[in-house]
């Protein structure tokens, strides 16, 4: 894909993944000891770029995505995790920081840069941990497919957070853990200037097929979600400033 093409990418430095290659068969393996964790639709992942859509229950769904995922995942993480030695761990698993309270040009122009290169983008569209029903999403993964016109990938996550767990809060050991993946959701790409008509359409479809596939997940694997937090953190602005097309 062209880098020229808005919004520009050329100048961006592309992530390197050599690191989170090394790193996934030993946290695969130490975490495969720990859990019972479970993939199921494997053939609906594809091999060439595209982004994965989860909803987000807690602590272990972005290690347990980077390990686990068939192809190495830069996911979008939340700002604060990239300190002290996280950060330093994070970084060079080449996972990209984002500002979850205001626009942040960086991070998305840093995925699109993936996505251009073939790579694979992780997104968690409800904007933060809780009870991973979809019932909002933000828009950045919908605009990234209107910029590349990479698939999106649902992925509905079980187990991850047992029933009143808080956000920090890890399953209990030998709790079977399920990775749903589902049929790839195509959004035609838009060429320069995209409206926020268009991102706010493609938003509402892909929130319908994401909420669709969690329904179809639930009904495969016979699970249900923990519910929500003890303490709700507070809710993330719907508004979106990822229409950067400068």
């Amino acid at each position: 894909m062209n880098h020229a093409h808005p919004p520009r990418t050329i100048d961006v430095p592309p992530i390197r993944e050599r690191t989170l290659q090394l790193l996934r068969p030993s946290v695969r393996a130490v975490m495969g000891r720990r859990w019972d964790v479970r993939l199921h639709g494997l053939e609906q992942v594809p091999a060439g770029p595209h982004i994965v859509a989860s909803n987000h229950l807690g602590l272990m769904d972005g290690p347990l995505l980077a390990a686990y995922h068939p192809h190495a995942v830069h996911a979008l993480t939340k700002q604060e995790m990239f300190h002290g030695v996280p950060g330093l761990v994070l970084r060079a698993a080449g996972q990209v920081s984002l500002d979850r309270w205001s626009a942040d040009p960086g991070a998305i122009k840093a995925c699109i840069r993936i996505l251009r290169d073939g790579g694979v983008v992780g997104v968690y569209p409800e904007g933060g941990r809780g009870a991973g029903e979809f019932t909002q999403i933000r828009a950045g993964a919908a605009y990234l497919a209107l910029v590349t016109g990479a698939p999106v990938v649902p992925l509905a996550v079980f187990g991850t957070r047992d029933p009143g767990g808080d956000t920090n809060s890890r399953p209990r050991r030998g709790a079977p853990i399920d990775f749903v993946y589902g049929a790839p959701v195509r959004i035609e790409p838009v060429a320069f200037p995209r409206t926020q008509e268009q991102i706010r359409r493609s938003t509402v479809f892909l929130h319908e097929a994401l909420c669709a596939h969690l329904d179809a997940a639930r009904a495969l694997t016979g699970r249900e979600l923990p519910g929500p937090l003890p303490t709700e953190s507070p809710s993330a602005t719907a508004s979106t400033k990822e229409h950067i097309d400068d």
